[in-house]
This record gives structure tokens, sequence and C-alpha cells, in this order.
């Protein structure tokens, strides 16, 4: 009965869990603008503020960049460290939101009702259904439901540059029996998923210099090199005809599916043509031969992200320009080393220079693929819990994106990470217009309150 009786407050309480978490949205915490480093510490402050009156024993940290928040429960029981990010992505294009950013508010669309902003499925939102459940808890029982840490970030939005340092300095207060993350989304409408695989990330920005000045195209039109030619013939060329990248030794080591894997992954009905159709699309583009989830979770990409060079303004002007530059990233799998990709794919480019030209590249940034081992006892204790939550029992499955803190717990703090969330892929993350439908943080709420029970009964 008192699981019900938990559930039963979450159903109760749901208005104010709502207000609660519109004034953290209203917050515009952009880690990566320093023009919203006030905002950041606001946020900080507010979550300090809300576990303390919860009952935690909550503190803002310090960091050469954005704050941590750390808080802490005493109990009985596994000890659980649960893992959020309280700040958020820019808002641009300013002008493709059809409300303001920072003003959220929940809005009727014809599949529901959402709520709207800056940050609300990614990450607050979700962030904020686990509090919430911690919350119910403590209304029902008296207390907390056991020995949990809350480990909330500030720059994951922006590479998160104070984390490794953070988490080392501090590993023997942030260890815990398992890690639980809430960042990723649902497999489907009505299907729960636990993510087992991440892809791992390599950021490169390259600048690709000719002539010494901006030319009159006139005047040396034909007989000078244009960087911006020779930067997209080069990247032209990261990809076959076959959708394979092309630069040497980027599959060495990558470790085939099993037969298993494939039919459990089969199995899911993923629809290639409907994923691709909720955007605007219709053909996959990645490696023939591979099936679309195979394509998502379990190969890599290259990706370039941005181009820019010359006179990209109003009207006209007809020059060679000195320099282009162009933003290129990778998603790894299993088996792939950054360091290693990134120096191949730098030999790679230098190698196809013309004599006049010259590249510079970024200080890299990057992280490996992370596999969860899904043998620790919780995974199916949260996997029962979530199917009791859902029309449809929950999935293991990968996830195409990229979430470097789940590797570090096990590297750094030797634990493994658990992760699951409630977003659903029109949620517009990093996007205009993002949204969180109000189903999924109360039925997250729900959730987590089961995976508590089940975890501490």
């Amino acid at each position: 009965m008192s699981l019900d009786a938990v559930l039963a407050r979450i159903d109760a309480d749901l208005e104010p869990a709502v207000g609660r978490l519109l004034e953290l949205l209203r917050i515009p915490s952009i880690s990566t603008d320093p023009a919203y480093a006030g905002d950041c510490q606001e946020a900080a402050d507010w979550l300090v503020r809300d576990l303390q009156a919860l009952g935690f024993d909550a503190s803002k940290r310090e960091t050469p960049g954005h704050p941590m928040v750390v808080a802490h429960s005493k109990g009985e029981g596994p000890h659980i460290l649960f893992y959020g990010h309280y700040d958020v992505q820019p808002v641009d294009p300013l002008d493709l939101w059809h409300t303001p950013p920072f003003e959220p508010a929940l809005e009727e669309t014809p599949r529901g009702t959402v709520i709207r902003g800056r940050g609300a499925s990614d990450d607050k939102g979700q962030l904020m259904t686990f509090v919430e459940a911690c919350r119910a808890w403590k209304a029902v029982h008296g207390e907390l439901p056991g020995p949990i840490t809350l480990f909330f970030e500030g720059e994951e939005e922006s590479g998160s540059p104070s984390l490794v340092r953070f988490m080392k300095d501090n590993a023997g207060e942030l260890t815990a029996d398992i890690a639980l993350i809430c960042d990723t989304g649902m497999f489907g409408e009505e299907t729960p998923a636990i993510v087992t695989r991440l892809r791992g990330m390599v950021r490169e920005e390259i600048t690709v210099t000719g002539p010494d000045k901006d030319l009159h195209s006139g005047m040396y039109g034909g007989i000078a090199v244009n960087p911006i030619r020779v930067l997209t013939r080069i990247l032209g060329g990261l990809h076959d005809a076959e959708g394979r990248v092309t630069i040497p030794g980027f599959y060495d080591d990558i470790p085939e599916l099993s037969n298993a894997q494939k039919a459990e992954w089969d199995d899911l009905g993923f629809s290639e043509s409907e994923f691709l159709g909720a955007v605007g699309l219709s053909v996959p583009a990645g490696e023939k031969g591979r099936s679309g989830l195979e394509m998502i979770w379990s190969r890599p990409t290259a990706e370039i992200n941005g181009i820019s060079g010359g006179y990209t303004g109003a009207g006209f002007k007809t020059v060679l320009p000195s320099k282009a530059h162009a933003k290129v990233s990778f998603r790894l799998v299993e088996g792939q080393d950054p360091v290693k990709i990134d120096a191949n794919f730098r030999a790679w480019f230098e190698a196809q220079l013309p004599e006049d030209c010259s590249a510079t590249f970024s200080d890299p940034e990057g992280a490996a693929a992370g596999i969860m081992d899904t043998s620790h006892p919780v995974f199916e204790q949260a996997r029962a819990a979530l199917s009791d939550e859902w029309p449809q029992d929950a999935a293991y499955i990968g996830c195409g994106g990229s979430i470097p803190i789940a590797a570090y717990f096990k590297d750094i703090l030797g634990m493994d990470a658990l992760l699951t969330g409630f977003g659903k892929d029109d949620d517009a993350l990093h996007s205009p217009n993002e949204k969180y439908d109000l189903e999924s943080f109360h039925k997250g709420i729900r959730s987590w309150a089961r995976v508590l029970d089940a975890v501490m009964r």
C-alpha cells in the first residue's frame, strides 16, 4: 500500500510540481554564454533551496566554471547517485520561437498538453521528475527513500569543462552503488527505455588559410587558390558512395553486433520511414546494408556541422576569402579511441591540402563510447518498475547521442550507470519551441517512485 499512497500523492500534487518546474525554467541558465553566468548561479541556488526544504543536505559547489549542486540524504538500502544538469542550450534563432523561451507555460496541442520553454525536456523537466518523486515519498513516509546523492551539473551543454576534475576531487563523496541518469528518452510514445550503449564524440574546428588577405575575384579569380573550395572539396570526400567514412583506420576496432542483439533490435519494430518522415525526409543516408537502429546506435558517424568564410551578409561581395572555417564532429562507437580518430582525421585532411594552403585545428574534444553492464540487479529492477507504469514493457536500447558522464562514472568512480528518461522525439531538444509532454513529466515522476520502491525495498 505504501507505493500506492506515493503514487496517489504524485497525482494529487501534479499542479504544484508543474509550478515548481516552471519557476526553474524561467531562469535562463545558458552555460555556454558568459553573459548568463549569473543566471547559472541563480539556477544552482534555486535547486539548493528546494532540496534543503525537501530535507536534503544540499549545497552549491563552486568550480572554475559554473557551480555544481550536491545533496545527500541518509537511510538504509543501496546508495543511489542521481545525476542531471540544470544548464540549457542557447535559444537562437529567437525569431523561430512561437513563445518567449524563458516564459514557460502549459500549452494545449493536438497531441495533448505540453510544457513549453527552453530546458523543459533537456534537462530541467527530467531532473525534476526524480526530485518530485522524492518529495512525494517524503510526504507519505515522513522521510526520504534512503541513502541518495543528487549531483546536478551546470556545464553539460558547454562541454563539461569542470566535471572530470570535480569528480576526481570529490570521488569519496560521489561514489555510490549505482548512478541513475535522466537525460534520455522513450522508445516511441508508450515504451519506456533503458539505454545500454551511448556513442562517444570527437569535435574539431578547422581553419584553412590561403592568401594573406581577402582578394578581388576579378583580379585574382582563376589564378589564386580559394580556401572555401579547398575546404569543401576535402570535406566532400568524407564519405564514399556507400555512406562509409573514408578516413583510413576509421572502422578498424569496431566489433560487429551479435545476431542476438540484432534480433532484439529488430523486434522493436523501428520504422525508418516514420522516423525520417517526422523531419521531412524519407531515405536513410548512412552505410548501405545497415538497419536504421544500427546506423543510430552502433555505427560511427562523421558530420559537417557548419561551414563559414568569405562574405555572407546582405547583398554581394565578390571576394576570394583568405580563410574558410568548418566544424566537424564524429559520433564514436565501442572500440574507437577518440585520440586515434582525431589524429587520423587530421592526417587525412592535411594530406589533401594544396601547396598554397595551410590548416589549423582547435584543441580536440573527445569522449569514448559507453557500454553499460546490465548484469547489475538495478537494471532488471528498473526495467520491471518502468514496465508497470507504461503501456508497453521497458526496452533495452542504444542511444545515438553522447553522454560522457556515464563513462566518467565508470572510469573515475568505478560504478555503473543506468540511463532512462521520458523525453520524446518531437521535444525539439536544442531547437526553438522545446517542449516536454505533461504526461511525460507526470508519468516520469511516477516511474521514479516505482524504481525507488523496487530498489530500496
